[in-house]
C-alpha cells in the first residue's frame, strides 16, 4: 500500500493492520505514488485501487478474477452509474475516444483506476504518466502492446465530483491531462 504524503492517520491504521505501506514523506500525485510503489512490488498479480472506495473495495475481486484465470492481462472496473449529477461525460468521451483511436478498443471505463494486471504487463508500460493521465496511458501503452484487456463491471462507488465549480475544476484538469497523455503517447509511437 501506498501513502502519498497524507497527513491524516493512514500510516498509523496501515501499519496497525500489519499491513506493508510505502509511505511517502510529501505528495507527489497519483502517478508519482505509483511509479515508487511499482518500483518495490514483488507480485504476479498488482492491483490499484483508490483509497476513497471505502467497503466497496471488496469488489475488487472482480477484476483480479480475470487476471489470475489468464483470461486477460489487465482487468479495469467498471463504475455503475453515479448517483448524482456529474459532468457531461466530454473527459471520459476523450479518452475512450484516444484508447479507440490508438488502442483499436471501445472503452466504457477509460479513466478508471481499479486496475489488476500481470508483473509483465506493469513492467512493461512503466513510468506511469503523472497525474490524471496515469490511466490512459497505461491502457494505451498496454495495448499497443499486445496485452489483453478487460472491463468488468463492479459496484464499486467513489467519491463524486458534482457540478460545482470544484467539480467543473477537476474536469478541467483531468481533460487537459487527457490531452497531454494522448500527445505524449502519440509521440512514443513514433519511429
Amino acid at each position: 500500500m501506498v501513502n502519498d504524503g497524507s497527513t491524516d492517520e493512514t500510516a498509523q491504521i496501515v501499519n496497525e493492520l500489519g499491513i506493508e505501506l510505502l509511505n511517502l514523506p510529501v505528495n507527489i500525485g497519483k502517478g508519482g505514488a505509483m511509479n515508487a510503489a511499482a518500483r518495490q512490488v514483488d507480485s504476479d498479480i498488482i492491483v490499484f485501487i483508490d483509497a476513497d472506495l471505502g467497503a466497496s473495495a471488496m469488489e475488487a475481486s472482480k477484476i483480479i478474477a480475470p487476471v489470475v484465470r489468464g483470461e486477460a492481462d489487465l482487468a479495469v472496473a467498471a463504475f455503475p452509474p453515479p448517483v448524482k449529477m456529474t459532468g457531461l461525460g466530454i473527459v471520459r468521451g476523450s479518452a475512450a475516444w484516444v484508447i479507440r483511436r490508438l488502442g483499436g478498443i471501445d472503452s466504457i471505463a477509460p479513466l478508471s483506476g481499479q486496475r489488476a494486471m500481470t508483473r509483465e504487463l506493469m513492467l512493461a508500460v512503466l513510468p506511469f504518466n503523472e497525474g490524471f493521465g496515469v490511466e490512459l496511458g497505461m491502457t494505451i501503452r498496454a495495448l499497443l502492446l499486445g496485452y489483453r484487456m478487460v472491463e468488468v463491471p463492479t459496484q464499486m462507488v467513489h467519491r463524486e465530483c458534482g457540478r460545482d465549480i470544484e467539480g467543473v475544476m477537476h474536469r478541467t484538469r483531468q481533460l487537459w491531462a487527457v490531452l497531454a497523455t494522448t500527445i505524449k503517447e502519440m509521440r512514443r509511437r513514433r519511429p
